[in-house]
């Protein structure tokens, strides 16, 4: 702890510190900012993050964020229900819809498949994918993965878990560097690797 900081200025830094990204000095730039401001913006901050925690959870079909039980997506009759897009985080359909190209719907995973890091399918929104895709009629799956080992160990083990069901499945063109996250791909890019997906092989 910095004995220079007041106590209650070193906590707030302590905690703005614990967010990704967010270093120590940074940290303290962004207390000290806050403390300079009028104490009504520190108020509406402070009350957006507490109803942010409180008042958002999980689409209860695909896993996206929502504000309701079933996400926008998923309620919306304007998008395909025979289209669904296999995602690892929320994210990535940030990133997709974004590209204003995909009409489908989504199943979010909550991750990739990391034997590494210790995390199984069973760590992950896998149990429920075929039950949805025989439930809703899918007739084509989209394996929107980042083109990693992880996602492709992913890809495999979904390919295998769908293996009986008659849905048609495929993945991103290759226009995406290996490696890359979908959310750091431009928009025009993914626009196209969704377009040009070709069969999952």
């Amino acid at each position: 702890m910095d004995s220079a900081l007041p106590p209650l200025l070193e906590k707030a830094v302590e905690e703005l510190h614990r967010l990704p990204g967010i270093g120590r000095k940074t940290a303290l730039r962004l207390a000290l900012f806050l403390l300079g401001q009028d104490e009504e913006l520190a108020t509406r901050l402070g009350e957006s993050l507490i109803h942010l925690r409180q008042d958002i959870r999980f689409c209860r079909h695909c896993h996206n964020i929502s504000e309701t039980e079933v996400c926008p997506v998923c309620a919306s009759p304007q998008r395909n229900p025979h289209l669904l897009c296999v995602v690892s985080d929320i994210r990535d359909i940030l990133a997709i819809e974004a590209t204003q190209v995909y009409n489908g719907r989504y199943h979010v995973l909550g991750g990739l498949i990391s034997p590494m890091d210790g995390i199984s399918p069973s760590h992950l929104h896998l149990a429920d994918l075929p039950e949805r895709v025989t439930t809703e009629a899918v007739e084509e799956v989209i394996l929107a993965l980042p083109a990693t080992p992880d996602g492709d160990t992913t890809a495999f083990y979904i390919s295998r878990l769908l293996q009986d069901s008659d849905v048609s499945i495929s993945t991103l063109a290759k226009g995406i560097a290996v490696g890359d996250d979908l959310e750091y791909i431009d928009e025009l890019t993914l626009g196209r690797s969704i377009q040009q997906r070709t069969p999952f092989k």
